[in-house]
C-alpha cells in the first residue's frame, strides 16, 4: 500500500487542476502547477543526491516555495527539518548538525552554512530546478516512513525533535476533518509562521484536502489581516492568542470579515475565560480553542457552545485521542484531581530523534507527557493548570500561574500578563507578575495587586507587579517567561 502524503496532493492536481491551491499576494498557484512543481523538485532533490530517509533543512520564508519544499521532501522520501529563516547562521548550523541534515534550502539573501551543502530555493531557483529535473514517483511505503522532525517553538538548550511519520500526520488531518470541519471546501488564511507546528500542519492539511490556502505571514497590523480576510472571502483562520488580542482592540464595526468565518481557531497557548467569551461574542461565533502539541498534534477542543458552561476548560478530547492525568509516581488520578497530563493517539510521535533521555521522560508506557499540569472532570472536559516547569511553589504550596494571569487579564486596561516564580530565601518562591497595558491606561501596579487580593487567596497574590511596554515573545507570538525571570531583582 502506498501511504505517502504527497499522493493526496497529486490527486488534487489530477482532479481539480484549475482550482487555486495557494494564493500569496498577487500570485496564484493552481493545483496543476503545484503538482508539477512538487514532482519536479522532488526529482531535483534526488538528482542532488538526497535519498529516502535523509534529512533536508527548510529555512524558507512563508511563501509557496516553503510548501513545495515540504511536499517535495514527502514525495521522494526525505525527512523535512523545518528551520526558522530568521535564525542566525550559528543557530541554523546547530540545528542542521544536530539532526544530520544532508542539505539545507535557504533564501537568496541567507549566508551559507559552514561545511554544509545549501541551495537557494526562492521562486526563480525552484522553478528552474523543477523544470530541469525528471519528475519522480512517490516513494512507496506503508505510512511508517518519517515525514518531518517537528521542533517545538519552545526549544531551548539541547534541541529535541520528535520524528513524525506520514501516517501520524495523516491522523492529525483526520481530526481537522472530523472535529474542525477543515476540508477541501475551505479558503484558509495562514497568518502564523510556517516554521511552527500549527501554521505548517493546517496549511499542509488544507492542500492535502484540496482547499485553497492563502498565505498572509506576519508581521501585519490587525486591520490589514481583516482586509485580507475580506479580499479573499476567507472561511477559516488560525491565530495564536497574542494575535487574537490585537483583533479585540479593533472597533466592532471593523470586524465583519472575522465574524463571517466558518472557523476561527486558537492554539499555541491558552486564553483566559474572559477572553474566550470576548472572542466568541465580539470576533466570531464559530470560535474554537484547540489544545495541541508539536509532538502529538491535537488533544482537545473547546467548542463555542461549551464556553458558557466550561469557560475555564480547553474542551474535550478530539477524535481518536485518549487523555489522562497521573501523579509523579505514575498513578492515574480521578476526576478533578490535578496532576501530569498525558495523552495517546495514532497521531502522536513515538520518540525524540536520537535522544533516549528526553524520550524516556516524555514517552512512558504508551502515553505522551507534554509537560502540562491539568485535571479532567467527570464530563471529560480538560482543564490546564500551566506548565509543570512553570508551577510556583511558595512555602510548600503549589500555585498555578494561569490562575493569577486570568485575574490580571480580566482588567480592561491589561493587554498581556505573565506570572513567574520569584526566587525567595524565606519562601522558596514568591509570585511575580509582569503586565503590559493598553494605550492610555491609568491603572497602576498597586491597583492590580488589589484586584488579585479581591479574587485570589492571599498566598497567590503577586508580591509585586512589574509594568513593561511589551512582554518578550518568540517569533510565533508566545511569551518567553525565562527572559522575565532573568529580569527579577534579588530578594
Amino acid at each position: 500500500m502506498v501511504m505517502n502524503l504527497a499522493e493526496g496532493l497529486a490527486h488534487q492536481a489530477r482532479t481539480k487542476p484549475d482550482k487555486p491551491a495557494i494564493q500569496f499576494g498577487p500570485r496564484t498557484l493552481r493545483y496543476r502547477e503545484l503538482g508539477v512543481l512538487v514532482a519536479g523538485y522532488a526529482g531535483h532533490l534526488v538528482a542532488r543526491g538526497v535519498r529516502p530517509g535523509d534529512v533536508v533543512g527548510i529555512a524558507l520564508r512563508d511563501t509557496p516555495e516553503h510548501l513545495v519544499a515540504l511536499y517535495a521532501c514527502a514525495r521522494m522520501g526525505a525527512v523535512a527539518l523545518p528551520m526558522d529563516w530568521r535564525w542566525t547562521e550559528a543557530e541554523k548550523l546547530v540545528i542542521a548538525q544536530r539532526f544530520h541534515a544532508r542539505r539545507v534550502l535557504v533564501e537568496a539573501d541567507a549566508p551559507p552554512l559552514a561545511n554544509l551543502p545549501c541551495e537557494i530555493a526562492d521562486e526563480a531557483a525552484m522553478r528552474a530546478a523543477s523544470a530541469a529535473a525528471s519528475a519522480v514517483r512517490a516513494h512507496v511505503h506503508d505510512g511508517s516512513a518519517p515525514l518531518l522532525l517537528s521542533l517545538s517553538s519552545g526549544t531551548t538548550g539541547r534541541p529535541k525533535g520528535p520524528m513524525v511519520t506520514h501516517y501520524q500526520f495523516l491522523r492529525r488531518f483526520w481530526t481537522h476533518w472530523i472535529d474542525l470541519g477543515l476540508n477541501g471546501r475551505e479558503i484558509y488564511v495562514s497568518a502564523t509562521p510556517m516554521y511552527f507546528g500549527g501554521g505548517r500542519t493546517f496549511s499542509m492539511s488544507v492542500l492535502f484536502s484540496g482547499g485553497t490556502l492563502v498565505l498572509f505571514p506576519p508581521p501585519y497590523k490587525p486591520q490589514e489581516l481583516v482586509a485580507e480576510l475580506a479580499a479573499r472571502n476567507a472561511t477559516s483562520l488560525f491565530l495564536v492568542p497574542t494575535l487574537l488580542r490585537r483583533l479585540l482592540d479593533l472597533p466592532d464595526g471593523a470586524l465583519g470579515p472575522v465574524r463571517r468565518l466558518n472557523l476561527l481557531l486558537s492554539s499555541g497557548a491558552p486564553v483566559t475565560p474572559f477572553e474566550r467569551h470576548a472572542i466568541r461574542d465580539r470576533l466570531c461565533r464559530n470560535f474554537h480553542e484547540y489544545y495541541a502539541s508539536t509532538e502529538g498534534g491535537g488533544i482537545s477542543l473547546l467548542r463555542p457552545e461549551d464556553i458558557d458552561r466550561h469557560e475555564d476548560s480547553v474542551g474535550r478530547p478530539v477524535f481518536g485521542v485518549e487523555v489522562a492525568v497521573f501523579d509523579d509516581a505514575g498513578k492515574a488520578l480521578g476526576p478533578d484531581e490535578v496532576g501530569r497530563l498525558a495523552y495517546r493517539s495514532p497521531g502522536v510521535a513515538s520518540a525524540f530523534y536520537e535522544d533516549p533521555e528526553a524520550t524516556a521522560e516524555a514517552f512512558q508506557n504508551g502515553w505522551y507527557f507534554p509537560g502540562d499540569l491539568g485535571s479532567i472532570n467527570a464530563a471529560g472536559y480538560v482543564f490546564l493548570k500551566g506548565r509543570k516547569k512553570d508551577m510556583i511553589i511558595r512555602g510548600g504550596v503549589n500555585i498555578y500561574p494561569v490562575e493569577v494571569e486570568s485575574v490580571l487579564l480580566s482588567h480592561a486596561e491589561v493587554a498581556e500578563a505573565a506570572v513567574v516564580g520569584w526566587p525567595s530565601r524565606d519562601m522558596g518562591e514568591e509570585v511575580a507578575a509582569f503586565v503590559s497595558l493598553r494605550p492610555g491606561a491609568k491603572t497602576d501596579p498597586e491597583a492590580l495587586r488589589a484586584l488579585c487580593q479581591a479574587r485570589l487567596a492571599p498566598y497567590k497574590v503577586p508580591k509585586q507587579v512589574f509594568v513593561k511596554a511589551e512582554l518578550p515573545k518568540n517569533s510565533a507570538g508566545k511569551l518567553v517567561k525565562p527572559k522575565l525571570v532573568a529580569e527579577l531583582p534579588s530578594q
